[in-house]
């Protein structure tokens, strides 16, 4: 597809260059003939219809004539649009240094080819063998584009037909990597390795000559029946083994959040219930003094009122309890 493609642009190239050489030619030829007619003196009929024909020829010759200065004058000048540049030949002498996008003047005598600087799409189909020896075909797609820089090293080295380089450097390449790898994981997870593998390699080839290798995609992967069903089958295995793992480990997770949360639990129920016991024995101990101290006084009033003989002493301590003494 990419080389039909390449060839039908060389063929527009070359019709369009051809086509362009015969407008002027038949230009010229046609404002000769025009101008012929129109000032010579030819027996055509009337004078009103003499001076007609001549008019009309004289109007085809300046018509013929301006095409032909036009052609002529862009023969002196080149347009080129945004995403292109030229490379100027003179008898075969190539300019280093090419031509940007712009209008630009040349000598007649120069040859200028143009090169498209866009990115192109190169898709291959590529028939390549696993590290295990089994029979693959991989759909590929190249993009790159030609250094605006290298452009005239592009024309000297390789010409204008860049795929016939481009297209068996890819398929090297390709066949080169996946043979280093799997038929499964190029199949699987490591495809996207294997497309950045091949990007690189392909620029580390291709940039000497002046490409840039912007992006390779590995679109497809065709195993044969047997081996893709069984690759799948695992595929597939494995991916379920993966998600219940995952669940399990969910699972897991869920637990140890529900034991650590039950054990602050516990542990805050054991301070609370440590505090309430605390609270408990220092209130209890305040109340037994409180009611020591309480039948004391009540002991001490009795004794007062008693009409035996006593001393009665206050007592000065920390608990302040009377001392009773009986008189002799």
């Amino acid at each position: 597809m990419i080389s039909r493609y390449f060839a039908s642009l060389r063929k527009q190239r070359y019709c369009l260059s051809i086509g362009l050489k015969m407008s002027v030619i038949l230009s010229l030829i046609t404002a000769l003939v025009a101008f012929l007619i129109a000032f010579q003196n030819p027996s055509l009929g009337g004078a009103v219809h003499q001076k007609k024909v001549k008019n009309i020829a004289f109007l085809i010759g300046c018509l013929a004539a301006f095409s032909s200065i036009y052609h002529i004058i862009f023969r002196f000048l080149v347009v080129l649009p945004a995403g292109e540049v030229g490379v100027v030949e003179i008898f075969g002498n190539v300019q280093d240094q090419p031509l940007t996008s712009g209008i630009h003047w040349i000598s007649p005598l120069a040859k200028v080819t143009k090169f498209s600087t866009r990115l192109q799409d190169i898709k291959e189909t590529v028939d390549a063998t696993s590290r295990e020896g089994l029979n693959l075909k991989l759909d590929v797609s190249l993009q790159y584009k030609i250094n605006p820089q290298q452009a005239s090293t592009v024309y000297k080295t390789i010409g204008t037909e860049e795929e016939e380089i481009l297209i068996p450097r890819f398929r090297s390449i390709i066949r080169q990597i996946t043979a280093s790898y799997d038929a499964r994981d190029i199949y699987g997870e490591k495809r996207v390795i294997v497309a950045d593998k091949l990007r690189n390699e392909l620029n580390t080839s291709l940039k000497p000559l002046g490409f840039i290798v912007d992006e390779s995609l590995l679109r497809n992967v065709i195993l044969p029946q047997t081996i893709q069903k069984a690759i799948e089958e695992k595929l597939e295995a494995e991916q379920a083994s993966q998600k219940q793992e995952f669940i399990n480990e969910k699972e897991r997770q869920a637990i140890a959040f529900e034991l650590e949360k039950a054990q602050q639990e516990a542990t805050r129920k054991k301070i609370e219930a440590q505090g309430v016991a605390d609270s408990q024995r220092l209130l209890s101990q305040g109340l037994t003094e409180q009611l020591i101290k309480l039948k004391a006084i009540e002991a001490t009033q009795k004794l007062a009122e008693s009409e035996n003989s006593k001393v009665i002493i206050i007592g000065g301590g920390e608990d302040k309890l009377p001392l009773l003494l009986q008189s002799p």
